[in-house]
């Protein structure tokens, strides 16, 4: 029964979400002077507002299908992009890409780099986490937290030596903050593909994430090829995770919170885990994202700082509860 409501529920709650997140800001605007007519509120809402509201929703899906598919693979539920890593890894990619020339085509650099350095940190944190044989929930957490610490240094040094006051280091210092970026009409109409394809692939993989869930003797006794299903979750999460960050920038504990929640209502389905992720993770972006906006208005509070306030206790509260 649940999971038959939950669907409605979770799209009403998207619902209310962009309602609220297009009236609100800087300065409230009714829904009935943004839903007809022309004017200056209209033009605020719908060529401002709008494409905003729709990077936050695209970022917060992003974020939650990774989490989801990073603790379906790692069998853990500490498992999310920032603390793994991943989001750390695209970071250091999109400071390259901003801060180094580059050859790659323009507007291919950021995405493409982003990606190559989710991947990277991802395959790396999984390598640490199955040295000696068979899973370390405990050495793969610790050595998330430790490349993490590293790509930040990195990324840090990065900037000390190629930073300047260019529009790109105000820029790569936004987005390690976190802080979802307004898109150009074009860009938005990319994200519904991106995100239909990125939810596809997810579900392709839930039978193999459930069956890894009672364990690789038992995946194996499936029918599921471990390894090929491991390669395909991380390089779906990675993609998924520089997504976000180009987007979002740092914006940690959505891929935690998002997926945990979604399980202990829906269960550990991730057919039925994969939509509600998509619409729960973008809705809850899209409030953090109102909240980030309208809070201190005119100023902006960054989103990573907002997120942060409330996974970090989160986060406690599951290690506290896994020592019980």
């Amino acid at each position: 029964m649940r999971a038959r409501q939950a669907m409605p529920l979770l799209a009403a709650a998207l619902l209310v979400a962009l309602v609220l997140a297009l009236s609100g800001g800087a300065a409230w605007v009714a829904p009935a002077q943004w839903l007809g007519g022309d004017g200056l509120m209209h033009d605020l809402v719908w060529v401002w507002r709008a494409p905003r509201v729709a990077a936050a929703f695209f970022v917060g899906a992003c974020l939650a299908l990774a989490g989801l598919l990073f603790q379906g693979v790692f069998r853990n539920p500490l498992a999310e992009p920032y603390l793994l890593g991943s989001a750390s890894g695209a970071a250091v990619g999109a400071a390259v890409a901003l801060l180094l020339p580059q050859w790659l085509p323009p507007g291919w650099s950021l995405p493409l780099l982003a990606f190559a350095g989710a991947w990277g940190a991802s395959w790396l944190v999984l390598a640490v986490g199955r040295a000696g044989g068979g899973w370390q929930p405990a050495r793969l957490l610790l050595a998330g937290v430790a490349l993490a610490a590293i790509l930040s240094a990195l990324r840090g040094l990065l900037l000390m030596l190629f930073g300047d006051e260019s529009t790109n280091l105000r820029a790569l210092i936004s987005w390690q903050l976190g802080g979802v970026q307004t898109p150009t009409a074009a860009q938005c109409a990319a994200f519904v593909p991106l995100l239909v394809l990125l939810a596809a692939g997810a579900r392709r993989l839930a039978f193999g994430l459930d069956a890894l869930g009672l364990g690789e003797q038992a995946a194996h006794g499936m029918g599921v090829r471990v390894p090929r299903l491991v390669a395909q979750a991380v390089l779906l999460a990675a993609l998924a995770t520089a997504l976000a960050v180009c987007w979002g920038g740092l914006i940690g504990f959505v891929g935690l919170v998002v997926p945990h929640l979604l399980r202990w209502w829906l269960g550990p389905l991730h057919g039925r885990l994969v939509p509600a992720c998509v619409l729960a993770g973008g809705t809850a972006m899209v409030l953090v994202d109102l909240i980030a906006r309208a809070a201190l208005a005119p100023s902006e509070i960054p989103a990573g700082l907002l997120t942060a306030l409330v996974g970090g206790p989160f986060f406690l509260g599951l290690l506290l509860r896994r020592r019980e």
